[in-house]
């Protein structure tokens, strides 16, 4: 049986490559790992070679110590991979499958799954309604920024790639579909993204440019991306976007001059809870300036989506309210204006399988607008040390050396 290096989280500010156990068709105690799910048998579940598994803005909240997440996880929720053993109860994933791992773990068997709420499962996290590989509070499903991972419910769950030599041939476009292209691209939905629409977008790390990029796909007129990073910045304008830069102030003023008023028609916030201020307080964490931002940006009537991610239990939040989620929002001026909000995980069935064709039949170029970058996996605590300064890059990792 071969081994499986994995990325470990080691405390806050620290990851290494180590030797973790090969997956199994059982789910087994460990870091994270909830006691009720230890020992579930998982027969319906197959074990992929993983091909491509990228580094997340999510996955630096736990590794800067700002979740409850305990060291020795295993890290990782984009997964792209070889199916190299299946399950007795898997019928139609086959061995020698390309695919695509939502990073979702879903049942398909639950009220929610069956609804397409994928990202509120109920039957795969003792912890709360959804789950996801590698991360805290998830239930304990091992992460795959491994060399191999184990994937629950394969039937359902998997999305095969129809073609195994063009897929590889656009594999880093097609990494980008566990998570950050159907997460950016719910963003823009559920914000109402139509053709027209001037759309506003808080972060440019790779869920606003994915965000971005999903918002050009769905026909905006004008997409206007916010962050304090000048290289962040630049990626974002090399694919038509406008920049604005919170650092010098109120959003409101370089959106009026950009449109000539100051709200646009649809906003979304792809930064989440360690928010900065605007302006003068750029430099100080301020988690509800977005919220706040895009509620004041958009129209009335409109609708913000908030793919951007927000915590029951922050440790590392600067006063007592925010450590358990309790941001000074303005809720009464959303209420006012009528507004519209989407929350929580994007539930990634519902859009990557469209947006998997719209990649196979090159009508979107989202590796090259989240600028991907092939690492190896000995690579990774370098390119989490990178992202975490602001990196205007998207890390793909390779841990068998298979992406050309």
């Amino acid at each position: 049986m071969p081994g499986n290096r994995a990325v470990i989280y080691k405390g806050p500010g620290s990851v290494a490559v180590e030797t973790i156990d090969y997956p199994t068709l059982e789910l087994k105690d460990g870091p994270g790992v909830n006691p009720a799910n230890v020992g579930r048998q998982i027969p319906h579940g197959a074990i992929l070679k993983v091909v491509a598994t990228n580094i997340c803005g999510s996955d630096q909240h736990m590794v800067r110590g700002r979740t409850t997440a305990p060291p020795g996880l295993a890290l990782g929720h984009e997964i792209t991979g070889e199916v190299v053993e299946t399950g007795r109860d898997v019928e139609f994933i086959k061995v020698g499958d390309l695919v695509s791992v939502p990073f979702n773990i879903a049942c398909g068997r639950c009220v929610n799954c069956k609804a397409g709420k994928t990202g509120v499962c109920l039957n795969v996290n003792p912890d709360r309604p959804g789950s996801a590989y590698g991360y805290v509070d998830m239930g304990g499903w091992v992460g795959g920024q491994a060399e191999y991972a184990l994937v629950p419910y394969a039937d359902w769950n998997l999305l095969k790639f129809p073609d195994k030599d063009k897929a590889m041939a656009k594999i880093r476009d097609l990494a980008m579909l566990a998570d950050i292209f159907p997460t950016g691209y719910h963003g823009a939905v559920t914000a109402g993204v139509g053709t027209g629409s001037t759309v506003y977008v808080a972060g440019a790390g790779p869920v606003g440019l994915a965000a971005a990029t999903s918002a050009f796909l769905l026909g905006a007129a004008v997409v206007m991306v916010a962050d304090l990073q000048k290289e962040r910045l630049d990626q974002a304008r090399s694919f038509g976007c406008e920049a604005i830069d919170v650092s010098q102030g109120d959003p409101k003023d370089q959106i009026e001059q950009i449109l000539g008023e100051p709200e646009v028609d649809c906003a979304i916030d792809a930064v989440g809870f360690e928010a900065h201020g605007h302006g003068s307080d750029a430099q100080a964490e301020r988690p509800a300036t977005v919220l706040n931002t895009v509620m004041d940006v958009t129209k009335a009537g409109g609708a913000v989506g908030i793919p951007g991610l927000y915590v029951t239990g922050d440790p590392g939040a600067g006063d007592e309210a925010a450590k358990t989620g309790s941001l000074s929002i303005r809720l009464g001026l959303g209420w006012a204006k009528s507004l519209s909000f989407t929350t929580g995980q994007c539930p990634v069935m519902r859009y990557n399988r469209q947006l998997m064709n719209a990649i196979l039949h090159d009508r979107t170029q989202i590796a090259k607008n989240v600028n991907a970058t092939v690492i190896s996996l000995d690579d990774a605590p370098r390119g989490y040390a990178e992202f975490d300064h602001g990196a205007a890059r998207k890390y793909i990792l390779d841990p068998h050396g298979l992406i050309k």
